[in-house]
C-alpha cells in the first residue's frame, strides 16, 4: 500500500502543467494536514520537490540542455497561491503582454490582479505581486479570457493591429475560442471587437 508521500508525488508527478506549484492546501481533502505536511518536508529534503516560498512548492523542470533545474514558472505560482487563499485572480497587463510574446522587456516583477488583500512575495529573485482590485477586472472563468483583455486592455484601441491579432492568436489553442467568446461578451466593446478576431476559425 503506498505511503501518503509516494501518493502526493504521484499526484504531482501526473499534472500536466509545466512546473506545477503547490502547497497543502492542495492535498487536504485526501490527507490529514499533519501528515501533508510531514511528507512535503521529506520529499523536500529527498529533492523530490522544492520549496520556492513558505507553504508553496513546486516540482521542478529539469532542462537538459542547460544541466540544471529551470527557475519556478510564475503563472502556476500565482495560481498555487490563489487556490491556498481561495483568492480569483487574472494577471496584470504589463505581464501579460510578456506572457503573450507582445513585449521583449526582461521581467523581474510579475503583478497579478486579486480579490484578496494586497501582497507580495520573492520567487528565487522574481517579484510576485497581488494587487488588489474590482471584479469586473478578474471576473472570467478561463485563464485565456484574462490574459488577452489585460494585455489588449494594457495596449489601447490605437495599438491593436492584425500582427498583434496574430500574435495572440498564436498562444491560444482553437479550442477555446467559443469559450473565451462567450465568456468575454461583457467586455468593452473594442475589447470583444479583437477577440472576435482572434477567436476566429481559420
Amino acid at each position: 500500500m503506498k505511503s501518503i508521500e509516494a501518493k502526493i508525488l504521484s499526484t504531482i508527478k501526473n499534472k500536466k502543467e509545466k512546473g506545477y506549484a503547490f502547497s497543502s492546501y492542495d492535498f487536504i481533502g485526501d490527507f490529514p494536514r499533519d501528515s501533508i505536511d510531514k511528507a512535503l518536508s521529506t520529499l523536500v529534503k529527498k529533492n523530490k520537490i522544492r520549496r520556492i516560498a513558505r507553504g508553496i512548492y513546486d516540482y521542478p523542470q529539469y532542462s537538459d540542455f542547460l544541466q540544471k533545474e529551470l527557475s519556478p514558472n510564475i503563472e502556476e505560482v500565482a495560481k498555487a497561491f490563489a487556490r491556498k487563499f481561495n483568492w480569483r485572480i487574472a494577471i496584470s497587463g504589463d505581464s501579460a503582454l510578456n506572457l503573450l510574446g507582445l513585449s521583449t522587456q526582461v521581467v523581474a516583477k510579475y503583478i497579478y490582479l486579486s480579490d484578496g488583500a494586497n501582497r507580495t512575495y520573492d520567487i528565487q529573485g522574481t517579484t510576485l505581486e497581488f494587487k488588489k482590485s474590482s471584479p469586473k477586472n478578474i471576473g472570467f472563468d478561463y485563464d485565456e479570457s484574462k490574459l488577452i483583455v489585460q494585455a489588449l486592455k494594457a495596449l489601447g484601441k490605437e495599438h491593436i493591429t492584425q500582427e498583434v491579432i496574430n500574435t495572440i492568436k498564436k498562444h491560444i489553442e482553437p479550442k477555446m475560442y467559443s469559450k473565451i467568446l462567450n465568456d468575454t461578451q461583457t467586455t468593452t466593446i473594442w475589447i470583444y471587437d479583437a477577440i472576435k478576431q482572434i477567436c476566429r476559425e481559420e
